[in-house]
């Protein structure tokens, strides 16, 4: 194929287009497509330029109408006008007879890599335009919303509810609904301020919320990465947000006599038998729904797992829980507020949690092997301990049983 030849008549042919000489741009037509299709031009491949490969049949250009034009994207229209308006096409015949034809037109420039099809040639140019609006708004790989709220519910249900645990998902999405769509609703991404943000972190510092506005931050924070990630914007506001880091209160053990006070006032209701378990066995508020009675020991799942594993940890039932269970052959416990509610109108000093820290507490008290504490609390042993350590049955019964205070 004689390159330098056609490149010549293709300039010629974009000076004929854009000046309007549509006689010399037929010509220019005829000439470029004899020169395309000579013995020569078939020993090469010239794919890569949009036009079609040595082993298919040239046919010829698509030619579209002003009014045709006026029908395709702004951003492609100029880039084909410029060009000369030149969309290779080839004719392919099928059937056993070959009686019928199909006609394809391709165009691979510019970030564009459109293939159509058609058995009528009009028809093709219209696939050819929709096929172009399609890709300028991306129908084929929908877009990501580009507001916050809409792009916060995208992200949820396509990317969070895949890599946290349930409970936490639903978590989230308590703590969005309450704080982050309020503060941004459907407000674009790219007017989102770093302004805007230091105020609602300040905001929710001011009312002693601390760990509320490490939690808000955290997720904001996942938001923004992923919409940095999406190319929606380029910089994540919250690179200059300044937020004083919350510290957190641990757990403050009950003493002896606040444990008898607890129970003691919730006799004869359910929430007894619901303490006396949580006080027992150190389980983590969101490992109640979990807890089970096998045999002698309370079954639950331990909810600091990753990676999705799902591990059950065994606590034996000891001395201290025993007479609470008597009779007593499934648990049922409600949602982790009401025992907290209930907890504080008892002991106004206490959360629901220090009942975890007094389980802990009572079996370094009683003597209770390291090893035995950790698997009876869901604590890692590390890597090395983790896969070489499977505690009997036997052991964490009599390690249980020093559990009588």
């Amino acid at each position: 194929m004689n390159r330098t030849k056609i490149l010549e008549l293709a300039g010629q042919l974009v000076l004929a287009s854009l000046t309007g000489n549509n006689e010399q741009a037929d010509e220019l037509f005829l000439q470029i497509a004899d020169l395309i299709r000579s013995p020569d031009s078939k020993k090469e491949n010239t794919d890569g330029d949009g036009v079609f490969s040595s082993n298919e049949e040239f046919t010829g250009f698509l030619k579209f109408t002003d009014k045709e034009i006026s029908k395709m994207p702004k951003s492609f229209r100029h880039t084909f006008i410029a060009e000369g308006k030149v969309i290779f096409y080839r004719k392919r015949k099928r059937g056993k007879l070959y009686a019928a034809v199909t006609y394809e037109a391709r165009y691979r420039r510019h970030g564009y890599d459109i293939s159509v099809s058609s058995t009528d040639l009009q028809d093709l140019k219209q696939r050819f335009i929709e096929k172009l609006h399609a890709m300028e708004s991306n129908e084929a790989f929908p877009k990501a919303p580009t507001t916050f709220h809409e792009f916060a519910t995208y992200y949820f249900e396509n990317f969070r509810k895949r890599k946290v645990k349930p409970l936490t998902y639903e978590n989230d999405t308590y703590r969005y609904n309450n704080h982050l769509k309020p503060a941004f609703g459907s407000t674009p991404l790219k007017r989102i301020m770093p302004a805007q943000c230091q105020a609602l972190i300040d905001g929710l510092l001011s009312k002693g919320h601390g760990r509320t506005a490490d939690e808000i931050y955290s997720l904001l924070n996942c938001i923004f990465k992923m919409a940095i990630a999406h190319g929606i914007i380029e910089r994540n506001p919250l690179a200059i947000v300044i937020k004083q880091r919350h510290e957190r209160q641990h757990g403050k053990a009950l003493t002896v006599s606040e444990e008898k006070q607890l129970l003691e006032k919730t006799a004869g209701t359910r929430y007894q038998l619901l303490f006396a378990v949580a006080l027992y066995t150190g389980m983590r508020p969101n490992e109640f729904k979990t807890a089970r009675i096998e045999d002698k020991f309370i079954i639950a799942v331990n909810s600091k797992r990753k990676g999705g594993k799902v591990e059950f940890k065994r606590i034996p039932i000891s001395p201290m829980l025993r007479p609470f269970l008597t009779n007593v052959d499934e648990l049922h416990f409600p949602r982790v507020e009401y025992m907290r509610d209930k907890i504080r109108d008892i002991l106004p000093t206490h959360h629901l949690y220090d009942l975890r820290t007094t389980f802990y507490t009572r079996c370094q008290e009683c003597g209770v092997a390291d090893v035995a504490r950790s698997e009876f609390v869901g604590h890692s042993l590390g890597t090395l301990g983790d896969t070489y350590t499977d505690l009997s049955d036997s052991f964490l019964i009599k390690e249980g049983e020093k559990l009588n205070y």
